[in-house]
This record gives structure tokens, sequence and C-alpha cells, in this order.
């Protein structure tokens, strides 16, 4: 009746996009991580999904299926419901940020099933990529005036899914 569950933080580049080891810059070879879940009452041994699913849904996903009644309060979202089958996928996005200290590099990433929006701090240059089309990330749309439309979509989607990442519930105030 034991959850188990293989991760890590973040991948490294050795090499790739000329980059050494860890980093700020959020290609696919540090994002994609190892993400290995066993449960011998629920998960069909084999099976796969591409379900995006981000480290922070692990809590409440580790108190729901543990029984356990989850706060309010907390971040993230709860894929037991992915792991034991009985569905493909519960997020359309996710978020990545890098906030190190002041004088670092800081940036924010929209990733969904399809395109990657980043955008960093204190400039007006960015990354808009297409997953599907450029696997290997060589091509940067940002600039291209044939995405202005999709990037300007994705800085809105970007927008509020910053504002909507952690629960606000609206405290009562009175008894009436």
């Amino acid at each position: 009746n034991t959850v188990i569950v293989f991760t890590t933080d973040h991948g490294h580049f050795l090499g790739k996009h000329g980059l050494g080891t860890k980093g700020a810059f959020h290609y696919e070879d540090v994002l994609k991580i190892p993400f290995i879940v066993k449960h011998p009452q629920h998960a069909n041994p084999g099976t796969r999904t591409d379900s995006l699913i981000s480290l922070v849904d692990l809590p409440k996903t580790f108190l729901s299926m543990a029984g356990q009644s989850i706060p309010g309060t907390m971040a993230g979202v709860d894929f037991s419901s992915v792991w034991k089958g009985e569905t493909s996928a519960l997020r359309d996005h996710v978020l990545v940020e890098n906030r190190h200290e002041a004088d670092t590099i800081h940036l924010n990433t929209y990733i969904n099933e399809r395109y990657k929006l980043t955008v960093y701090a204190n400039t007006t240059e960015g990354e808009l990529r297409d997953l599907r089309e450029d696997p290997d990330e060589l091509v940067n749309l940002w600039d291209d005036p044939d995405h202005a439309t999709l990037k300007s979509d994705l800085l809105l989607k970007l927008t509020q899914a910053q504002m909507l990442k952690a629960p606000c519930p609206m405290p009562r105030v009175s008894g009436a």
C-alpha cells in the first residue's frame, strides 16, 4: 500500500545549448525530469502519460493518496486520479521560475502541450519555442512577426497563470 515516487529537482545540460550542468535557462534538458510512480493497488505497470505535472503538485497528491485532508491554502493540483489511471491529464500548463539574487538572472516560463514562452526580468528579450516543430529548441520565435499573436496570447496566459498559481480563498469577515 506504499506509493513510491522517483524524480529529481532538475536535469543537466551536459553541453547541450553550450551549457554545462544545470542553470537558469529553461530548456527541456533541465525541465523534463525523470518521474516514475509505483502504487501496487492503482498503477498498471508500464502505463505512460504525457500529462504535464509540476513538483508543486506532489504535496497535494501525497496527502490525497494517504487519505488526508488537503489545506485550502496549499498550491498545486492533486494528481492522484492520473496516478490511479482514472484520468489522463489535469493540467494544461506548468510554470517554471528562477529567482536567485538581485544580481543574477530572473526568468519565468509558461509551458503548455506545444509551446514554451520565457520572459526575462528587466529586458524586452525572451524566448518562444514550438516544442512540436522544434524539439531541440534551436529556433527562437520571440521576434518572429508571424508569431506575434501567439506570443501575445501566451504572455496573457503566463500572466493569468502567475496570478492564479496559489489559492486565494476569500476569508469570512463577518457572521452574515
